[in-house]
């Protein structure tokens, strides 16, 4: 009896999720500024030595720096999510030691250079919740010109005892030497 119980029971639940009022999880359309992630690896079969998670928002014509991004006013350095970069080891950012662990990466672009700060304060939406008292070691690098890219990209340059972490969109480039305390 209890068998045949259950059954119906199922059968019961089946009928609700197949009628025409029942509703599954709905979805937003695509984010227009995917996220990504990019690692940093001595070698193709070591362990990482950085990650950074950050979005990929696109130019779609628009005139990015100075205009959409302001001079001289924080930035999350990407798109929705403030970006988040991992060490897995002590790094030099700037002139300042940084122990391991989870950072957000901001900046302030200026034309000719640009202030990146990592802040200690994580898990945060933008630019919303930055508060100088979170910061941890900030840093000046100089803007470069190079080719287009339509979707702001972030890689890495191995150059012996460190790697430049290049900031790209548009036509502009970042490179910050961030070395790593082995």
């Amino acid at each position: 009896m209890k068998r045949i119980y259950m059954s119906l029971a199922m059968l019961f639940v089946v009928a609700l999720l197949s009628s025409t009022d029942a509703k599954g999880q709905e979805f937003k359309d695509l984010d227009e500024s995917p996220h990504d992630i990019v690692y940093f690896r001595t070698n193709k079969i070591s362990p990482p030595k950085i990650k950074v998670l950050y979005g990929r928002p696109k130019k779609n014509g628009r005139e990015i720096f100075g205009n959409v991004i302001p001079y001289g006013k924080i930035w999350r350095v990407g798109a929705n999510e403030a970006t988040e970069v991992v060490f897995y080891n002590d790094v030099v950012f700037g002139d300042t030691e940084v122990m391991a662990g989870t950072y957000v990466l901001y900046a302030i672009p200026d034309k000719d250079e640009w202030t990146l700060i990592l802040s200690s304060n994580t898990d945060v939406w933008g630019t919303f919740e930055y508060e100088e008292k979170y910061d941890v070691a900030r840093m000046t690098a100089k803007v470069s010109k190079a080719e287009f890219l339509e979707a702001f990209s972030i890689g890495f340059k191995d150059k012996g005892k460190h790697v430049n972490m290049i900031l790209a969109w548009d036509t502009t480039r970042i490179t910050a030497p961030i070395k790593i305390i082995l």
